[in-house]
């Protein structure tokens, strides 16, 4: 069976400064981010509405978006944490909410955060929020799975005990034993980073109707984490809840089914009339 290289978290040491690969990752997720707005700037409906005024779209918008989006995603990731998975306890210690650097995020916070951010963006810039909303859903999926590659060379989030015959089974000396475990961050980074990333570009390639691709997004990536957590060990302190079932499974589930009406709400109703494509400049 295989042995987690156990790296060290440090990439760069400059005096005092140390520079963690946990953070390189997500410098990795911005840039990736980045990259993708740009070719998203191309799809329609924001390519025919190219433009710097009210309502049209440029390169300078995805900065604005992405900044927002960076508190968003770390303050309602922290928050999130604190409430989804330790409430008891922060509610004991308070200020141990602003200790990030001890680690602790949920994604499933950090949508909330991205989501009420990108709620002022849509209403300060006079843009509809759902467009808003689908320009940045493809754009996600690769900077999540860089945060999943994060997690595995800091050997946390580990799997759930697997069959030493699997050969990619892998022993996390971080785990204190020495069972071989699923490399459920590989797993997670396979599932929501570039599976979903590959299917979501595609779907999103076309023109849909507002709101639907931010709907495939979440049904997409509800889909991929309630399987993935099947080889993911759950939180130490939680345990397998109700129907044998994590926390992270549960929040799953009022995301897909949230996904699914959204994309059915937004079939059937009257979407705002979308501008004809215009030549290329």
């Amino acid at each position: 069976m295989l042995i987690h290289p156990k790296i060290d978290p440090v990439a760069l040491q400059l005096g005092p400064v140390a520079i963690h690969w946990y953070g390189l990752t997500y410098l990795l997720a911005f840039g990736l981010f980045m990259a993708c707005a740009y070719l998203r700037l191309r799809h329609e409906p924001y390519r025919s509405l190219h433009g710097t005024g009210p309502g049209e779209w440029s390169f300078k918008n995805v900065e604005d978006m992405l900044f927002l989006g960076v508190l968003g995603v770390v303050l309602g990731g922290r928050l999130g944490y604190c409430l989804f998975y330790k409430p008891g306890y922060y509610l004991h210690n308070p200020l141990e909410i602003l200790f990030v650097w001890q680690g602790g995020m949920s994604f499933h916070g950090g949508l909330l955060g991205v989501i009420l951010s990108q709620v002022w963006y849509a209403r300060s810039r006079g843009k509809s929020f759902w467009q808003v909303m689908d320009f940045i859903a493809p754009c996600v999926p690769l900077g999540l799975g860089a945060g999943r590659l994060g997690n595995f060379i800091n050997g946390e989030l580990w799997g759930r005990a697997a069959d030493p015959d699997l050969p990619w089974a892998m022993v996390f000396p971080q785990s204190g034993t020495s069972i071989p475990r699923h490399p459920s961050q590989l797993y997670e980074l396979l599932l929501e980073g570039l599976v979903l990333f590959v299917l979501l570009w595609a779907y999103a390639r076309k023109q849909r109707k507002e709101a639907q691709v931010s709907a495939m997004f979440l049904v997409g990536y509800g889909v991929a984490r309630f399987t993935a957590e099947y080889f993911r060990e759950p939180d130490a302190h939680l345990g397998i809840l109700a129907f044998k079932m994590s926390m992270g499974q549960w929040l799953c589930i009022p995301m897909i089914l949230g996904g699914v009406l959204l994309w059915v709400w937004a079939e059937t109703r009257d979407s705002p009339a979308t501008p004809k494509r215009t030549a290329a400049r």
